[in-house]
């Protein structure tokens, strides 16, 4: 299992005691949480710690962000998507996953970043999770310990105002430009770090007044503001009280449009480009021309982050605008807005899904995942038909990438709360059909696509009665009726007119038909047809069509045995590629299979005892070993009758034992001619 970190960030200060100790910690519990005030650190020492735990001792590391989920219906999803998990199977979630981490070869660390809203539904994934699966370890952090039995908890304090904290202050103030220099800036540094409590969330936000004025005028400010807090009636620990005030008075030092665009930007759960923060969070005295400006401004301040060309919130940042968008009375209009933003996307993905710009969508849409389950959420709430509507255009995306729980989840929620008849239902029937049948409910998935095909002839929806074909098709291959399969796309392909490249029903019926003439033993028509789709699809500078095509030209040219040529070899790498693309882990599965059989079958040995390994882990990592199309069965038969007369018994198993060590996209990659051996 390879490991899933978020980049650590540069100029991490002090908690040196502290990184020893949770070190030590982590080698002796498999439970250990971080608890302590918002702003402490928690994260980025939990970050830190992780990360020298995989430098150190080799384990897997995944990381969960747990702040983006609004409650914990996506808490197994969550933890699921962190560990590379793409769950094809009709099990409850959580079974699917404590099943798959049992089964594995690897000691691995899951960390559970910010736990304090779901604690209770996370206190119960993680007491299955570490009954099922004794290699696991985790690392949770919170505002308050989880509550399980063994569990080590480490209370995280501030940075020590005499030394930790004063370096923290320092380095922000380079960053910022405003670098304190002499023995009266040393001790002005002081004193506010002391003020601050050694905070370093509050530490940030007033390094991000750096800018504008100096630490003198910074500390005589907040001195004056936490007097006040001090004597007025507000209650708590003095720590909070200086957290909470240095975020008031960051929020009262922005300007006008700043202040406003920090509140409604608190709508987003996940990180967000400016496309969409305009999108959402323009109107009134708030004109789009300004939304980057304020965007700018807010980075300054520390109120955000910018990484790459997307924008990201602290929760406890995030509270703080949450409560100014409800004192605003926007909350409902800009979760509207939210929604409605998201929910056109989707549409405009899924009428590019054809096309040039299809790679861009699936990455904006796997970047943007916590914010399409918030819009769909509100959407169930309030407008639940136009949730089925953005549930039928996204559930494909989904259905490719591996959040077929969600796709199923949000499907199933917006067709019973959906009120009619149409398009967007009947577009809802048949995307859930794809994710029943993707895992392994075939009858239900025939069902689905019966009722899609009924709604698309009443409505004369020529590409929706295409789609459906390709369904009911799907459920006849995957069950060994590759006849049945053809006959459902050539009735489809008949009655229909349109250009071969029109639509994607269209498009996904060739295929349909390319695999169900393989799977007869048509291979001269096979090949000529998936040839041809291949190129169309080529000229559209289109990939998930593509890697399918390929694949079918490579088990094709491995059933004419003419593996040697390296035709087999070249189009299961271009399969893979696509696949790579997409983040399709069922279909990289698919490919490595064929890519293993085409390798040995030219001698390549090692090589496709890499390949076949790293497709058993795909398999694992999809929740079905070695699931695919019949036709697949005999050539791993083959492949290894092979790959063992090449290498020898011992020498095949040591080959494999050498596999089992990497992470199956490093195998992957290095066969891609992305990595060098070992990498």
């Amino acid at each position: 299992m390879s490991s899933h970190l978020p980049p650590v960030p540069p100029g991490f200060v002090g908690r040196l005691d502290e990184l020893r100790d949770l070190a030590a910690a982590l080698r002796a519990h498999r439970l250990v949480t971080l608890t302590g005030a918002g702003g402490v650190g928690k994260s980025r020492l939990a970050l830190h710690a992780a990360e020298e735990t995989v430098r150190s001792s080799h384990r897997a590391a995944a990381w969960a962000d747990l702040w983006q989920l609004r409650d914990d219906r996506l808490l197994v999803a969550t933890v699921a998507d962190a560990l590379g998990f793409a769950d094809h199977t009709p099990a409850l979630p959580l079974d699917a996953l404590a099943e798959w981490l049992a089964a594995a070869d690897d000691d691995l660390l899951l960390v559970l970043d910010s736990c304090e809203h779901v604690s209770a539904a996370c206190a119960a994934l993680v007491a299955r999770l570490l009954r099922a699966c004794p290699r696991l370890t985790v690392l949770a952090t919170g505002r308050q310990p989880l509550g399980l039995p063994d569990e080590r908890r480490f209370v995280v304090e501030p940075l020590p105002v005499d030394t930790d904290a004063p370096a923290l202050l320092g380095r922000l103030a380079d960053d910022a430009g405003r670098p304190l220099t002499g023995t009266a800036d040393a001790v002005v540094a002081a004193r506010l770090c002391a003020r601050l409590q050694g905070i370093p969330l509050a530490l940030e936000l007033a390094a991000g007044q750096l800018a504008d004025r100096d630490v003198q005028d910074v500390d005589r400010q907040l001195a004056l503001l936490l007097d006040l807090s001090a004597t007025g009636h507000r209650t708590g620990p003095p720590r909070h009280r200086a957290l909470r005030t240095t975020i008031g008075w960051s929020h009262e030092l922005c300007a006008p449009a700043e202040r406003l665009l920090w509140a409604r930007l608190s709508v987003f759960r996940g990180p967000m480009d400016t496309e969409a923060a305009v999108a959402v969070c323009a109107g009134g005295p708030l004109a789009p021309a300004d939304v980057e400006q304020a965007l700018a401004g807010l980075v300054r301040a520390s109120v955000i982050s910018l990484d790459g060309d997307r924008y990201r919130m602290l929760d406890t940042v995030r509270e703080y605008g949450l409560t100014w968008l409800d004192a605003l009375g926007e909350t409902a209009r800009v979760a509207d807005r939210h929604a409605r933003h998201h929910a056109r996307a989707v549409r405009r993905a899924d009428r590019a899904w054809y096309g040039a710009d299809q790679i861009r969508w699936y990455r904006w849409i796997a970047a943007a995942h916590a914010d399409l389950c918030a819009a769909l959420d509100h959407l169930l709430l309030t407008r639940p038909d136009e949730a089925v509507g953005m549930a039928g255009h996204l559930g494909f995306f989904w259905s490719c990438c591996g959040h077929l729980p969600e796709a199923a989840r949000y499907l199933d929620e917006a067709l019973a709360l959906g009120t009619g008849p149409g398009p967007a239902r009947g577009r809802a029937l048949w995307v859930l059909g794809v994710v029943r049948v993707l895992r392994g409910e075939y009858e239900t998935g025939r069902e689905l696509g019966q009722a899609a095909r009924a709604q698309a002839e009443s409505a004369g929806d020529t590409d929706a009665v295409l789609r459906a074909a390709y369904l009911l098709a799907l459920t006849h291959l995957l069950g060994g009726r590759p006849l049945a399969a053809e006959y459902v796309v050539d009735s489809a392909l008949a009655q229909t007119e349109g250009p071969a490249t029109g639509g994607a029903g269209r498009v996904l019926c060739r295929l349909a038909r390319v695999f169900a003439l393989t799977a007869r033993g048509l291979l001269d028509q096979a090949g000529e047809s998936a040839a041809e789709l291949r190129r169309d699809s080529l000229a559209r500078d289109e990939w998930w069509t593509r890697s399918y095509a390929d694949y079918q030209l490579a088990l094709i040219a491995l059933n004419e045995d003419r593996a040697a040529t390296a035709t087999a070899t070249a189009h299961a790498l271009s399969m893979l590629e696509g696949k790579l693309l997409i983040g399709d882990h069922f279909g990289l599965a698919l490919g490595l299979d064929v890519l293993a059989s085409a390798l040995a079958a030219q001698g390549s040995g090692e090589r496709a005892v890499a390949a076949h390994t790293a497709a058993e882990r795909y398999w694992s990592a999809v929740g079905h070993p070695q699931r695919g199309t019949p036709e697949l069965a005999p050539l791993r038969v083959r492949y290894e009758e092979t790959a063992r007369s090449l290498l020898g018994d011992d020498g095949y198993d040591q080959a494999a034992a050498r596999a089992m060590l990497r992470a199956a996209g490093s195998i992957t990659r290095e066969l891609l001619g992305r990595t060098p051996p070992g990498g």
